[in-house]
């Protein structure tokens, strides 16, 4: 697990994530490395439970979900890491089948859109993603579009 207080160093431009890489490392990776690369969504969306997919990935506390929605800084990283995944997926195609690992980040962005900033942001991200399905007629599963309206 990331060590206490990291998550928020990196939100706030100040510290790397668990691969040394920074914010504004992330926030550049072209579509194909954000496609690829795997350990980025936990740090850039960060959740308070473990990841399966990435176990050192940060956990957040209450005091770091406090944290970060009190940072002016921590709220910049989260709208423009918004930005940057909105503009992936409106971009990228792959995703746009019954089922994708893109998926899983969709969901884990909603929700932590939704405990960090609010629930404004967190539908806007939803209807975003919903509107480019729906726009393509992807056949993305009912499953995965069901933990989407819950996120």
């Amino acid at each position: 697990m990331a060590a206490p207080g990291a998550i928020v160093a990196f939100l706030e431009g100040e510290g790397p994530d668990g691969a040394g890489r920074t914010l504004f490392d992330v926030l550049a990776m072209n579509n194909v490395a954000l496609e690829q690369t795997h350990d980025f969504i936990q740090w850039l969306f960060p959740l308070p439970e473990p990841s399966r997919a990435v176990p050192d990935a940060p956990v957040l506390t209450d005091d770091q979900v406090e944290a970060i929605r009190v940072s002016g800084m921590a709220q910049i990283a989260l709208a423009a890491a918004t930005d940057r995944m909105e503009a992936f997926y409106r971009m990228t195609h792959d995703w746009l089948m019954p089922n994708d690992h893109n998926h899983l980040r969709i969901t884990r962005i909603i929700r932590s859109l939704r405990l960090l900033v609010g629930d404004a942001q967190a539908d806007a991200f939803k209807a975003a993603i919903l509107s480019r399905v729906e726009a393509t007629r992807a056949p993305v599963s009912a499953r995965s579009r069901g933990y989407w309206a819950t996120a």
